[in-house]
């Protein structure tokens, strides 16, 4: 005796599945295209701001310069973001006064506790 099966829903099943994971990748990527055009309008209006603004946010206008290089598909404000952290992270005494602190056995006002 032969069984039939019916291989329709079967098929079917499966390449109803493969097509939502098709379409939520496809999302996926309209959402990450949406979010870097939008970073990259964000980057153009921090183009456009002069060389004292553009300090007060913690970036130089070659930060700007650097982030268009990049690629058209990579997130122009993510270099900018790291520029600017990476400067504030930098921000605070030199290392002479460090060592000047040092001799003396203290530490200036305002410096945490690891910078002597």
């Amino acid at each position: 005796m032969s069984m039939n099966v019916p291989v329709l829903p079967i098929g079917a099943g499966a390449l109803s599945r493969a097509f939502a994971s098709f379409a939520i990748v496809a999302a996926q990527w309209g959402k990450a295209f949406a979010k870097a055009r939008s970073h990259r309008q964000d980057a153009k209006k921090l183009a456009g701001l002069d060389r004292r603004m553009l300090a007060d946010i913690g970036i130089t206008r070659s930060d700007v310069n650097d982030a268009f290089s990049e690629p058209f598909w990579e997130d122009p404000t993510a270099l900018l973001r790291e520029r600017a952290i990476e400067r504030r992270m930098n921000r605070g005494i030199s290392r002479a006064q460090r060592g000047a602190y040092a001799e003396f056995g203290v530490r200036p006002l305002g410096a945490p506790r690891h910078a002597v």
